[in-house]
Parts: C-alpha cells; structure tokens; sequence
C-alpha cells in the first residue's frame, strides 16, 4: 500500500495552483478538465509526485463553486522542511499566510509552523535536520 494524494475541494483552481507550485515550491504533475461532469483536477506535488514515491494532492474545482465549509473534522497536511523558519520567509516572501510562526511544539522539541492556503486549508511544516 502507498498514500497516492489528498484531495482538497478548492475555489479558484487557478489560485490554488498558483499556491502550491509558487508559494510552497511544489510541480503541477496533470490537470484534467471535465466540462460534461462540471468539475476541473490539477494536481501537485514535489518531484515527480507519485513516479518517485510522493504522494500528490489532488486540487478539485466544482464548477460554479467558488468557497467551501472546511468544517471542525479537517485537521492539515502536513510537509516535511530541513529548516522551519527559513521556510516561512520564503513563503511570506512569495505572499503567502504564516498562521503559526517556526518554533518549538509546545512542550516538545520539534520545530513545527503553520501556513493557510487560499481556501483556509492548513498546511503544517516539520522541521527535520538530515
């Protein structure tokens, strides 16, 4: 068994794209437009995605859908970095939303941030030193 992808229902496909591959560096893998189903896929991922081993996520735009209800279920995704807070000024840099600066897990040791997406997805980075 291997994660694949995530998929997260998105309001503007375009600015979603535009996240992931410009504000958290990820590759747009394929996208799919499918106008008699009223829907449009784009997904993303680091590398070659689910070709070297990563799992992707799956961008989904219903037509005619522009904001969703994220609900209290969602928690994030979460994205493995060698340095936290170096990470954060990029992604200020390129515009994008720090929620939670770099910094210890409370009560622990591990450097976590957190950054909100366009759609006010969570996306958790975790400091690992190689």
């Amino acid at each position: 068994m291997q994660l694949l992808h995530t998929m997260l229902r998105v309001g503007d496909l375009q600015r979603s794209i535009d996240f992931y591959t410009r504000v958290m560096g990820m590759n747009l893998l394929r996208t799919t437009d499918r106008p008699d189903q009223k829907y449009s896929l784009a997904f993303v991922g680091y590398g070659q995605g689910n070709q070297e081993g990563q799992a992707e996520i799956e961008l989904t735009y219903n037509y005619g859908v522009d904001r969703y209800e994220l609900g209290s279920a969602y928690g994030h995704i979460a994205l493995l970095t060698q340095d936290a807070y170096a990470q954060c000024e990029k992604i200020r840099a390129a515009g994008g939303k720090i929620t939670r600066e770099a910094g210890p897990v409370k009560g622990g040791s591990t450097v976590i941030a957190f950054v909100e997406d366009p759609d006010g997805y969570k996306v958790e980075l975790i400091e690992r030193k190689r």
